[in-house]
């Protein structure tokens, strides 16, 4: 009977990736062909008695407890999905952001940027804002591109700006402070926001019939001023619970997950949105999002450990490390790598199978793990937008108008991912812009 381990890793190693490339083209499952060739090399190399030690490590990965944070993080997520705090709070930047060239654009960015800083989900920002923004621009007479890019790049901030789900996982898998990695996340989030709104705002101003102003009867009908200071100062108060209570010393990052959960809960039950129903729906679809996540998880965990036993994470460290090329390169070619299967592949998946490999070689070469997580994120929100598989087209092409196809999509972000690219370049260029606070 012919063994697998004949091949050696080298040829090991080509027919691992190359069996994975082949089903994710089949269009099969992530979290089940992750599995399949797990099992598959596990027995075909080691044998049968191998599964105790896949499973011992399945279970070191699922009884993490910092995991924890993230079906807190979704349930976040799914109950302002489910109430109207988000709404309210979109409506009441209007009264600020109304009144300028541009305006509406303007506030959509920021109103991401809250919804990013409250529940750190991805997909649901993006949803969220094309339900209440992208019809409101449409709305105005707003340029149609302008308006689709400013809701898929405002949706994709969710990847840096903490709590970030991103962020959680890569610290899990590279064993990293989670707390860390939130801190240097700040300063890129707040630069590339920085950036999306200059260039709305020099656009609107170049081009003024990019962007029509609202009439001053829409401006006005608001429910007056301490309504619209309520409906801002609402969201903050989960803000500063979540991340105030993070950064000031009371509590980790899991507990501070279930304080925001329960600032949700009390603010939602105070304006009397808290049904039956809404709790119901927010739990079954934090149970739904977090179940393939777990299942990913699961089989990226056995295939990794299949992987390092044959011998692989050594054998990609030093052929990598053997390259005669500077650090920067290496560096440079693996956010290729991981450009490259953000094409394929969920960033779920990709951390899970690339950072065990990846994160000893960049701590090898000198560089700083929390930095390398900022640029894993910047990375990932790059593949968020670029085609042909960005998550944020499809998601927003399920409540966009139908007139709205996936290539008006994809021809309206590439302003935003020249920007994402030139932020990531950056940070590459200059760690200390995400080290920064970090240090201090």
């Amino acid at each position: 009977m012919f063994e697998l381990s004949a091949l050696g890793v080298e040829w090991g190693t080509f027919l691992l990736f190359g069996m994975m490339i082949v089903l994710l083209m089949m269009g099969k499952p992530l979290a089940y062909l992750t599995g399949f060739v797990a099992m598959f090399f596990a027995i075909g190399w080691f044998g049968p008695n191998v599964l105790p030690l896949l499973t011992s490590r399945i279970y070191s990965f699922v009884g993490e407890y910092t995991l924890i944070a993230v079906p807190m993080f979704v349930l976040m997520a799914s109950l302002l999905d489910r109430t109207n705090i988000a709404k309210d709070l979109y409506n009441a930047m209007q009264f600020f952001g109304g009144r300028i060239k541009g305006g509406v654009a303007v506030q959509t960015l920021v109103v991401a940027v809250f919804l990013a800083a409250m529940s750190g989900i991805i997909g649901g920002e993006t949803v969220l804002l094309g339900m209440l923004a992208l019809p409101q621009m449409l709305r105005l007479g707003y340029d149609k591109k302008l308006a689709i890019g400013t809701v898929c790049a405002g949706g994709s901030l969710g990847t840096m700006v903490p709590p970030s789900i991103v962020l959680i996982i890569y610290g899990l898998t590279a064993n990293v402070s989670i707390g860390d990695l939130f801190t240097a996340a700040v300063m890129p989030a707040l630069m590339l926001a920085g950036f999306y709104l200059v260039y709305i705002l020099v656009r609107c101003h170049l081009q003024p019939s990019l962007a029509p102003t609202a009439s001053g009867d829409e401006l006005d009908d608001f429910g007056g001023i301490g309504k619209v200071i309520m409906d801002i100062a609402a969201p903050g108060i989960i803000i500063v619970f979540v991340l105030g209570s993070i950064y000031g010393g009371i509590a980790s990052v899991t507990e501070a997950a279930s304080v925001g959960v329960t600032a949700v809960l009390l603010l939602a039950a105070v304006r009397r949105e808290l049904k039956f129903s809404v709790l119901q729906e927010s739990l079954v679809q934090t149970m739904r999002t977090c179940g393939m996540i777990i299942w990913i998880g699961i089989s990226a965990s056995a295939l990794i450990g299949v992987y390092n036993l044959m011998g692989g994470s050594r054998f990609v460290q030093g052929m990598i490390l053997g390259l005669d090329v500077s650090p920067l390169l290496i560096i440079l070619l693996m956010m290729g790598i991981l450009i490259f299967l953000g094409m394929f592949m969920d960033w779920i998946g990709i951390a899970l199978l690339t950072m065990p490999i990846f994160v000893p070689i960049v701590t090898g070469l000198g560089y700083d793990p929390v930095w390398f997580g900022v640029v894993f994120c910047m990375n990932m929100q790059v593949s968020f937008l670029s085609p042909p598989f960005g998550p944020a087209a499809f998601y927003l092409k399920s409540v966009a108008p139908p007139e709205i196809t996936l290539i008006d999509i994809f021809s309206s972000v590439w302003p935003f991912i020249l920007m994402q690219l030139l932020a990531l370049a950056l940070v590459v260029l200059n760690p200390g812009i995400a080290l920064w606070l970090v240090n201090l």
